[in-house]
C-alpha cells in the first residue's frame, strides 16, 4: 500500500483513508467512528482502521465538534493549583480520569485575579471547551463566574454558596473527628489543644487574598464532635496572626508555653504542626513523651521532623480524579462530593505521660 497524503495539505484526511482502504468517505467515517446505522462488514472496518493506522490518521477535531457538538477538550481553572506543588496533584487526578475518556485538558491559573479570571473562561468558551473544572488550592466557597453558568461545570475543593453547584471536597468534618479519635485512643481526656484559628477580624491570609478556609470551620467542628461524645472538651483554642506556616505556629505554641503545658496539640495544618514542634523543642519538651501533635494535610512535612508527624492526608488525586469523571458524566445535578481524608499514623502521638 501506498502512505502520505493525497490531498495536498500535507495533513492526512479522512478521503486519503477512504481511497487506500477502497471503500467511500463515509463508510470510511462510519467505520472509524464505530457507527452501526450504516452495515459495514468487520472486514471492511478492519480494512479502514488499518489504513488509518498505516497513514496515521487523526480526525479532524473542528469537524468532530461541528457534527457532534463535543470537542473533547476540558478546561480546569484554578487560583493557585498550577505552582504549589503539593496540591497540583488534583491535577493529575483529573488528567489521569480524562485521559481514561480521551480527552484532552486546558490547566489555567489566574491567582485569585477576577478580570484575568473572565477574560480566560471567554476565550476557553470561544475553544468550545466541553466543560470546566473550577478548582480552588484550599477548600472554599466561591461564587462560580457569571460568564460560564451556563457551562457544564463541576467545583474542585470548593463550594458554591447555595451547594448548588457539582462540587468535590475533602471530608474536613470526618477528618477533625478522626483526628480527635486519635487523640483519645491514645488515653488523652484533658489539655488537648487546637492550633490556627484566626484573630478577630481575620478570615484568611494576606497572600490568599483573605479568603475564609471551610477547613478550618469543618475541621475543627469535628474535633469538638468526637470530643463531645467522649465526654471530653477542647482546653482551648489557638489563633494564629498572619497565616497557617511553621513561624506562626511556633509563635503561637511558644505563648500557650509560656504558661502552661498542654497534653496534645491538634494543629490545623502540617506547617503549623512543625512550628509547634519547635515551639515544643524550645521548650525542653519532647513528642510524643511530653506532648502529643497531629496534623492535617499529610503534605511531605510529615517526614521532614523526627519524629515523624501523625497527619490526616488530602486526598488530592483523588479529588481531581472524582471531579473529572463528573464532568464527564452528569454534572446537571446537584451534588457535594465528600472524599475521605485517611489518617496516615506516624510517631507523633503517645498516652499522656502520666497514666504510662
Amino acid at each position: 500500500m501506498a502512505s502520505g497524503s493525497e490531498s495536498g495539505t500535507g495533513r492526512v484526511t479522512l478521503t486519503d483513508v477512504a481511497r487506500l482502504a477502497g471503500v467511500s468517505r463515509s463508510a470510511a467515517s462510519f467505520a472509524l467512528n464505530g457507527r452501526t446505522d450504516l452495515r459495514i462488514s468487520e472486514e471492511t472496518v478492519a480494512r479502514v482502521r488499518d489504513a488509518a493506522e498505516e497513514l496515521g490518521y487523526s480526525p479532524n477535531t473542528t469537524a468532530k465538534t461541528l457534527r457532534t457538538g463535543r470537542s473533547g477538550t476540558v478546561a480546569l481553572v484554578s487560583d493557585f493549583i498550577g505552582t504549589t506543588s503539593f496540591a497540583n496533584s488534583m491535577v493529575r487526578g483529573a488528567l489521569q480520569a480524562l485521559r481514561d475518556a480521551d480527552a484532552l485538558l486546558y490547566t489555567v491559573e489566574t491567582e485569585g485575579d477576577r478580570a484575568a479570571e473572565a477574560r480566560v473562561l471567554q476565550n476557553l468558551l470561544n475553544r468550545d471547551v466541553d466543560g470546566f473544572i473550577y478548582a480552588s488550592m484550599f477548600t472554599r466557597r466561591v461564587e462560580v463566574p457569571a460568564v460560564i453558568e451556563r457551562a457544564p461545570v463541576v467545583l474542585l475543593n470548593c463550594v458554591s454558596p447555595d451547594d448548588s453547584v457539582p462540587a468535590v471536597v475533602p471530608d474536613e468534618r470526618a477528618a477533625g473527628e478522626a483526628a480527635a479519635a486519635a487523640l483519645l485512643n491514645a488515653g488523652h481526656r484533658d489539655r488537648i489543644w487546637f492550633v490556627g484559628t484566626f484573630q478577630a477580624g481575620v478570615t484568611g491570609g494576606a497572600a490568599w487574598h483573605g479568603w475564609s478556609p471551610l477547613a478550618l470551620t469543618e475541621r475543627l467542628a469535628g474535633i469538638r464532635t468526637a470530643l463531645h461524645a467522649a465526654g471530653v472538651e477542647l482546653a482551648g483554642t489557638l489563633p494564629i496572626e498572619r497565616d497557617w506556616d511553621i513561624a506562626n505556629g511556633r509563635a503561637s505554641v511558644a505563648r500557650l508555653l509560656a504558661s502552661s503545658t498542654p497534653s496534645a496539640l491538634i494543629c490545623v495544618n502540617d506547617a503549623v504542626a512543625v512550628g509547634a514542634y519547635q515551639a515544643l523543642q524550645d521548650a525542653g519538651l519532647h513528642v510524643p513523651g511530653d506532648v502529643s501533635v497531629v496534623g492535617f494535610d499529610g503534605s511531605p512535612l510529615t517526614e521532614a521532623v523526627v519524629p515523624t508527624l501523625t497527619s490526616l492526608a488530602l486526598p488530592h488525586e483523588e479529588l481531581g480524579r472524582v471531579a473529572a469523571r463528573m464532568l464527564l458524566e452528569d454534572p446537571s445535578a446537584p451534588r457535594t462530593e465528600r472524599i475521605p481524608m485517611p489518617l496516615v499514623a506516624g510517631a507523633s502521638i503517645a498516652a499522656p505521660a502520666g497514666i504510662r
